[in-house]
């Protein structure tokens, strides 16, 4: 069965209070929309149509980055939800399969409940995807059933006494035949107080031209939608709670879990070992037995097996840690490929630069590679000594077994297994601390003075 899905992302979000669209609003610096495209991609749809509005090109650039397939259309006027599905039929005219209806805004739905109302479609024309709340509310619709037969969806507002107290109720995701989900929503009206045409109203209209409707269920917690900054909050939460379950499950130890944070890709392999308050931006691999040490932050970067990481170390995208590599307290790390068994550990910054195999870089030094207009590369080679505050002004190479002595300034190449020394000569001139002192108080006296 071909499959296309069709992902709503054009409300503006008024409650978030925001510039920014709702749908790119971030779970685990991931935008919500990205969630929604990667669980409908596991359906390997044949089309995916993102129908955009408030911020659409910003919507747009952030689907086509996800998918650069996606095909993008415009909701011009928001007048409900059937009116933007309606946006995406020419974007299907010439399609022939099933539709799956999601939502930018809703980004827990499990991969495996989509996978369901496919199954469920081979039986019935309309699928509809519920869920039972833990209380009554007002927010959802009702669903009607008969048995498998799903009879009508009721506002809560219209719903008898009886009806509100069903606890089986809609998420607004649905699977149909394009070509008989177009024809229903034709017939949707809009002599409703809002003047909006509703995608529940299907249901009705399908049964009434006797075709077959359903409702499969899913866990409440699937359906999480996101309408403020509370509800963005509480949607991280759960993520971030069923992330660091997920690492505990497969073997890694976290040491305090509620002060990790992970992010939507964050890869860690078993038996490593993640103490407390680590943040994971996007983009991370950690292999099998690294140790992530306390306030650490990771982004865009690989950390191989054997490797310790911190306390308090920043590694930045491009960062590649190969095995049994130690990045220790207040090292920053950017572009920098650290060969195995090398140490960086006090108070260093590393960036755009290799360093070989069981190289020691000594505390406080720099990799000099910013000209003010251009980055520039320093190449460190294997068995290397770097001595403590060395400034290696890039571009610049240090050959195999080369040493620089403490508080060198390296300008140009050293060759293997040679030492560089170029520090300024030191020179005590007696009494001139106390001059320059009466100086400056004097100084700072007459500015007083004056002012």
């Amino acid at each position: 069965m071909t499959i296309a899905l069709v992902i709503l992302a054009a409300g503006k979000g008024t409650r978030m209070n925001s510039d920014t669209p709702k749908v790119l609003h971030p779970i685990a610096q991931t935008p919500m929309l990205v969630h929604a495209m990667r669980a409908g991609a596991v359906l390997s749809p044949e089309r995916t149509v993102i129908v955009t509005g408030h911020g659409s090109e910003e919507v747009a650039r952030a689907a086509t980055s996800e998918d650069e397939a996606a095909q993008i259309v415009v909701q011009k006027e928001q007048l409900g939800t059937a009116h933007a599905v309606a946006q995406a039929r020419d974007a299907l005219a010439d399609f022939d399969g099933d539709v799956i209806i999601l939502y930018g805004d809703t980004p827990f739905i499990d991969p495996r409940t989509l996978e369901r109302m496919i199954e469920a479609r081979a039986s019935f024309d309309l699928v509809m995807l519920g869920f039972d709340i833990a209380e009554v509310q007002p927010r959802y619709g009702r669903l009607i059933m008969d048995g498998e037969k799903l009879v009508e969806i009721v506002e809560y507002k219209d719903a008898t006494e009886e009806q509100r107290a069903i606890r089986f109720t809609n998420s607004g995701l649905l699977a149909c035949n394009t070509k008989v989900l177009f024809e229903l929503i034709d017939a949707v009206g809009n002599d409703n107080a809002s003047g909006e045409y509703y995608l529940t109203e299907i249901v009705a209209l399908a049964n009434a031209r006797g075709l077959s409707a359903t409702a499969i269920k899913c866990d409440e917690a699937e359906t999480l939608g996101v309408d403020s900054r509370a509800d963005l909050a509480a949607a991280d939460a759960e993520f971030q709670t069923r992330a660091r379950n997920e690492l505990l499950a497969l073997g890694v130890t976290l040491m305090a879990p509620e002060t990790v944070y992970l992010s939507a890709d964050t890869i860690v392999g078993r038996d490593t070992v993640i103490e407390p308050n680590v943040v994971f931006g996007p983009g991370v691999t950690v292999e099998s037995g690294a140790t992530i040490r306390a306030f650490s932050h990771l982004e865009g970067c690989h950390v191989s097996r054997g490797a310790i990481v911190g306390p308090y170390a920043r590694l930045r995208p491009g960062t590649e840690l190969a095995e049994n590599t130690r990045i220790g307290n207040f090292v920053e790390t950017k572009n920098a490929q650290i060969a195995e068994g090398a140490k960086v550990n006090h108070l260093s910054y590393v960036g755009d630069a290799s360093v070989g195999a069981s190289t020691n870089i000594g505390a406080g030094t720099i990799t000099c590679n910013y000209d003010g207009v251009m980055k520039h590369q320093t190449t460190i080679g294997e068995n290397v000594f770097i001595g403590s505050n060395t400034m290696l002004v890039a571009p610049v190479s240090v050959g195999d077994g080369a040493m620089t002595a403490t508080g060198t300034v390296v300008t140009r190449d050293v060759e293997p297994d040679a030492l560089a020394v170029a520090r300024a000569k030191q020179d005590n001139k007696p009494g001139y601390a106390r001059k320059l002192f009466e100086m400056l108080k004097a100084k700072k006296a007459r500015r007083n003075k004056g002012a």
